[in-house]
């Protein structure tokens, strides 16, 4: 399936429901939904993105998911099965992340403290420490493990996997993301 540019302006300001399986052991935010991932329903569908070739090369996935026609059974059960969810920061769809707000990344900090209070993950995995500097007002806020605002609940910002992200590679969001799911105690099989 592919989409033109004016069928994906339809899913502007679009959002998609969060992936959130029962229990909840590792919650990966995204900064926002692309259009893609709007009009599919999948997160991080967009062609490019390298958030799921990072999950399979860090060996949390064991099958390459292709989100980009929407998740079928067997991917949806990939991530279920262990504890993997999705959410964003930000739940309106754009075709760039730098097309929000600073008051709309405030509030997306509000709202991802409620759904971490609500569900409790063990972890919580930010993907883009410049949405996250500024949704949670660290502007020296470096990649890697923080102090967590919520108690019992690690917290960790990793690169954003978006193809526009040219300082990360697919083997750098990879090891970030094997170290977060170690964290979590999702098995990683060895890659």
């Amino acid at each position: 399936m592919g989409f033109s540019r004016a069928e994906l302006e339809t899913f502007r300001d679009c959002t998609v429901p969060d992936l959130l399986p029962d229990p909840l052991n590792l919650l990966f935010v995204g900064i926002n939904p692309s259009l893609w991932t709007a009009a599919t329903g999948a997160h991080f569908a967009r062609p490019g993105n390298r958030f799921y070739p990072a999950l399979y090369r860090s060996g949390i996935t064991d099958t390459l998911i292709d989100a980009r026609d929407g998740y079928s059974e067997s991917d949806l059960a990939q991530l279920t099965s262990k504890g993997i969810g999705n959410s964003n920061i930000c739940p309106r769809a754009t075709a760039r992340a730098d097309e929000l707000s600073r008051g709309e990344l405030l509030a997306g900090a509000d709202r991802l403290n409620r759904l971490v209070a609500e569900r409790k993950p063990k972890v919580v995995a930010v993907l883009g420490i410049t949405a996250y500097r500024s949704a949670f007002k660290l502007p020296k806020a470096q990649l890697g493990k923080q102090d967590s605002p919520w108690p019992g609940v690690q917290l960790w910002v990793a690169p954003n996997p978006s193809g526009l992200n040219a300082h990360a590679s697919v083997d750098d969001l990879a090891a970030a993301y094997r170290e977060i799911a170690k964290a979590a105690e999702i098995i990683v099989k060895h890659p």
